[in-house]
């Protein structure tokens, strides 16, 4: 979800609103970005409590992008888990890996009223995954915000759709580094939980592992400065939100899946396999014994949208985990977290070329690699027959189900701009239907 190539979703929804009349270097190849930069905001309640003058202040970072110039590293300490009251562990939810396979959209043009939603749904996608962002300073959201949470989640349960919650900053430049920060994120996130009992479902962050949403990945020495601050959001995010309700599932990691592993790099950035390993350093050495969340969530995307999402990385010391790679992911987490847990495959995208009678819906230049809506029918289906047979994977949503407008953003949609579904639907919709009614292999 990388801002520099974020969908405008006001532009996006009134575009849909109107068509239906209803108003190799790996360090280089992480994948496209994802998310909207312009979600309306609106000013912060006027019931929103003041935070103690003895809360120190926020990060005030600005660093542009790809600067080689890190932040002062800050304390990234975990808060200490409230004390359990027997030696017995902890019940925790029970994995989905047992049910048929989620299959969904992330898609934030559905935030908006219009015919997003129901082309959803008539694709065949089972599941719906939105963003909320929090903005420093904020403990819970903006009125006009709580509104349209509970105006998706309504018109989700309607159509019968499982609503995934994305919760994360801006971009690098606010990244909750400092403890009043984290538990001002962790009081926005729990106050949604509080006010929609529908979502059950909360992605904590975005690619942490990539310096455009998390700065500074590294510290002066090299060691990692991400994952232990990540690590520290996620573990006060859980408890704040299992405080309100503990059947929320709690999804953390959203991780990008490859990175550079170069410190001193253009563009420092984890490998998904350092920052899960730092993950469980971090954990061991926090001496935490109750668990900071629930599931993994996993940005398998391939090297562009041209590479098969099928293709395996079989070196041990490959710097990218595909989606053919869930051995060597498992065995990560299964270090890191001492158990298994589930794994959802939160993104996933093949863009398509735009046809010469849709180019006037676009605007800008394609940067990316698209493929015709052909190539992109088959890879859906490749990835959805793979991740429906693979053991432990809860399920897939592919970003997005609508095409962005800016040719910055992404066109990976299986329907255009406009809402006319592409060439590739038909066939899409039947191999989400097969991997959501089992393994098909």
């Amino acid at each position: 979800m990388i801002p520099g190539r974020r969908l405008s979703v006001s532009l996006l929804a009134f575009v849909l609103a109107l068509a239906a009349g209803c108003g190799g270097d790996e360090d280089s190849a992480i994948r496209p970005p994802t998310h909207a930069d312009t979600v309306p905001t609106t000013p912060p309640l006027a019931t929103t409590p003041p935070l103690a003058t003895t809360t120190p202040p926020l990060a005030t970072t600005t660093q542009p992008r790809g600067s080689t110039t890190a932040p002062p590293p800050s304390t990234s300490t975990l808060p200490p888990a409230p004390p359990l009251e027997t030696t017995e562990p902890e019940p925790q939810p029970r994995p989905r890996s047992d049910t048929p396979l989620v299959v969904g959209a992330v898609d934030d043009a559905a935030r908006h009223p219009g015919p997003v939603l129901g082309q959803l749904a008539e694709a065949g996608f089972g599941a719906l995954a939105i963003t909320s962002y929090w903005d420093p300073g904020r403990t819970r959201p903006t009125r006009a915000e709580l509104g349209v949470l509970r105006d998706v989640a309504r018109r989700a349960r309607a159509r019968d759709l499982r609503l995934f919650l994305s919760v994360f900053h801006r971009g690098s430049s606010t990244t909750p580094l400092t403890p009043a920060a984290r538990a001002q994120f962790a009081a926005y996130t729990a106050a949604i939980v509080r006010e929609l009992p529908a979502i059950r479902d909360v992605i904590v962050g975005n690619e942490p592992n990539v310096n455009r949403f998390w700065q500074p990945q590294f510290e002066p020495d090299g060691r990692s400065a991400a994952a232990p601050a990540y690590l520290a959001l996620l573990a006060q995010v859980y408890d704040a939100v299992k405080e309100v309700d503990t059947d929320v599932f709690i999804w953390g990691g959203a991780l990008g899946p490859r990175g550079s592993d170069r410190p001193a790099g253009v563009r420092p950035t984890h490998s998904p396999g350092r920052f899960i390993r730092a993950l469980g350093a971090a954990l061991r050495a926090s001496g935490r014994a109750r668990p900071v969340l629930d599931g993994f969530a996993y940005h398998p995307y391939p090297e562009t949208s041209s590479t098969p999402p099928d293709l395996p990385h079989p070196n041990p010391r490959s710097r990218t985990i595909g989606l053919a790679d869930d051995s060597r992911l498992k065995e990560l987490l299964r270090e890191a977290f001492g158990r298994e847990l589930p794994i959802l495959y939160s993104e996933l995208g093949v863009e398509t070329v735009i046809p010469a009678a849709k180019a006037r819906l676009y605007q800008g230049m394609e940067p990316a690699q698209p493929v015709d809506e052909a190539s992109q029918a088959d890879f859906y289906r490749r990835a959805l027959e793979l991740a429906a047979c693979q053991n432990g994977i809860v399920g897939m949503l592919l970003f997005h189900s609508h095409d962005e407008p800016s040719l910055i953003g992404f066109q990976s949609g299986v329907y255009y701009v406009d809402g006319t579904p592409k060439s590739s639907l038909p066939a899409v919709r039947d191999a989400i239907l097969a991997a959501r009614a089992g393994c098909v292999r």
